[in-house]
């Protein structure tokens, strides 16, 4: 296998594993339907019951279209926020920033995992902390990439049970629109990601450093001789955090709707696929705007789903 496709089948591999802990999350934390009886009146109403740790509980009776339109205003001022903070050049709030949403994301994933073990949350958090701040502030490939595995399913559970596939279908498409306006137009969406890999020394995303093919000739031709290369450039392959976790977005609302492991597992195989066409299809050294692909694929495989369920 060459070196680069070995590469593309880590990132893969990779991507995959998080959805499929991202199912596995979002099962233990979907929200449950109860009745309460009103002990003076006898009347009997249902009540939803989340899961979700550490106060996260999503408000009462509110409704996927505003979720939609919160989630979007949000991502805005997050994308406005993050551009500006780097202009100012105000590196320990950003780091600081992403601590703070690495350790949640991490923390609510692990406490799904333990769930079964008492006082799961407490512990969850204790393991959280040091992951997150061995994370962000000592650059390690294998800590990082580990931590990247249960980030996302965590952060795509406090969203799922506010929202309906519709809601994550027209989701999916803004977020395309706006992934490739940042690519292949404006740009800044390079930038944000050498600005955290430069500046910040860290990356919203899984990444697997490689030395190009020629670099690796002349480092192995440099040890036949016994001498010593002054540089040897390391390149990265790169996969954006919003790629991963959107795909989760839509098979844990599918889970939630269908309650169906398999129609949930169709969604990431689906995005997996979509993934691994861009990556066959990609050229080294370019970036893509992941998002309009995967979310082809993901709505491929959201029309099987309702195909599968009406037949």
């Amino acid at each position: 296998m060459k070196h680069t496709a070995k590469i593309t089948l880590i990132l893969i591999s990779m991507f995959f594993i998080t959805q499929l802990i991202g199912i596995y999350v979002a099962s233990i934390y979907l929200p449950e339907i109860k009745q309460v009886i009103n002990q003076t009146t006898g009347e009997v109403t249902n009540s939803t019951v989340y899961n979700l740790p550490y106060g996260l509980d999503p408000p009462a009776d509110i409704k996927p279209q505003e979720s939609l339109i919160s989630i979007v205003i949000a991502l805005i001022i997050a994308v406005c926020l993050m551009l500006l903070l780097m202009k100012l050049k105000v590196d320990n709030f950003l780091r600081l920033w992403f601590t703070v949403v690495v350790i949640l994301g991490i923390a609510i994933a692990i406490n799904a995992l333990i769930i079964k073990i008492p006082n799961a949350a407490i512990i969850a958090v204790i393991v959280a902390i040091p992951l997150g701040i061995l994370k962000i502030f000592h650059r390690n490939m294998f800590v990082h990439n580990a931590t990247e595995l249960l980030i996302y399913p965590g952060i795509a559970t406090v969203f799922i049970p506010i929202l309906n596939v519709w809601a994550v279908v027209v989701l999916l498409i803004i977020i395309s629109i706006y992934d490739m306006y940042a690519v292949w137009h404006a740009g800044f969406m390079q930038k944000m990601a050498k600005y955290q890999i430069q500046k910040l020394k860290l990356f919203s995303g899984f990444f697997v450093p490689y030395i190009k093919k020629e670099d690796r000739l002349l480092l192995k031709q440099a040890k036949e001789k016994g001498k010593k290369m002054k540089k040897i450039k390391i390149s990265l392959a790169i996969l954006g955090g919003g790629d991963v976790v959107f795909p989760i977005l839509l098979a844990g609302v599918v889970l939630r709707t269908f309650n169906s492991v398999w129609l949930a597992l169709a969604i990431s195989i689906g995005a997996t696929i979509a993934l691994a066409f861009l990556f066959y299809k990609s050229e080294k050294g370019k970036f893509y705007p992941a998002m309009p692909f995967i979310s082809i694929g993901c709505l491929i495989a959201l029309a099987i789903v309702y195909l599968i369920q009406f037949i």
